[in-house]
C-alpha cells in the first residue's frame, strides 16, 4: 500500500468537511472510512465505509495513516479514545491543512490536527494534537491551543491566549488577548 493513502475514522458531517479538505489538499488518497458496523458498505461522498473500530488492527496493516473525522461539540471523549487507539496501533496521524487556509511558517501544528478552509494560524502559534481548527477560525500570534480541542467556525483567539486541553471554543466566539481559556465556550461568546 502506498504511504499516500489515508483512512478516515468517522463518517458523519465533520467527515464531509474533512473529505473536502483532503481532496483540495491533493496529498492523500482516501482508502476508506471506518464508521459504525451498520454503515459498512455504504458510501460517504463517494468513499466506501470499509469497517468499524474492530477492523482497525487489520486495516492498520494495509494502510499506515489515519485521521479522526468525528466532530467535537458536546464532548471530545470519543475523539480522545480513538486517538489513543490509533497511536496504540502505531498508525501515523498526519496534519491535514486546507490549501485555502493560511498557516504561518513560524506556527507549529501537531499530529492528527485538521486546519479547515480559510482558517488563519499566525506566527508563533502552537496547536496541539488531534485538534480541529475549523473554517474561518483566526488563531493570532503567540496563541497556544492544547490537545484534543475544537476551535469552531469564524471564532477568534487573540494574541497570547492559551487554550487548555479538551476545550470547545464555539462559533463566532472572540477572546481578549493574553488570557487562559479552559472551559466550554458557547457560540458568540466574548471571553474576557
Amino acid at each position: 500500500m502506498k504511504n499516500d493513502y489515508i483512512i478516515l475514522i468517522g463518517g458523519g458531517g465533520h467527515c464531509h468537511s474533512v473529505i473536502d479538505v483532503i481532496e483540495q489538499q491533493n496529498r492523500y488518497h482516501i482508502y476508506g472510512i471506518v464508521d459504525k458496523k451498520e454503515n459498512i458498505g455504504n458510501k460517504v461522498l463517494g468513499y466506501p465505509v470499509i469497517g468499524d473500530d474492530e477492523d482497525l488492527p487489520e486495516l492498520a496493516k494495509v494502510c499506515p495513516k489515519a485521521i479522526i473525522t468525528i466532530g467535537h461539540i458536546r464532548t471530545n471523549e470519543i475523539r480522545v479514545k480513538i486517538f489513543h487507539l490509533l497511536k496504540k496501533l502505531n498508525l501515523e496521524l498526519p496534519t491535514i491543512i486546507s490549501p485555502l487556509a493560511y498557516v504561518s511558517k513560524h506556527a507549529t501544528i501537531a499530529e492528527g490536527t485538521v486546519v479547515m478552509h480559510h482558517a488563519l494560524v499566525n506566527a508563533n502559534a502552537k496547536i496541539g494534537v488531534n485538534t480541529i481548527i475549523n473554517s474561518k477560525a483566526l488563531i493570532e500570534h503567540d496563541v497556544t491551543v492544547g490537545d484534543h480541542c475544537h476551535i469552531s467556525t469564524a471564532s477568534v483567539l487573540n494574541g497570547g491566549v492559551t487554550v487548555a486541553n479538551n476545550t470547545f471554543y464555539g462559533s463566532n466566539a472572540t477572546s481578549k488577548q493574553n488570557i487562559i481559556i479552559n472551559d466550554f465556550i458557547k457560540a458568540g461568546s466574548v471571553v474576557k
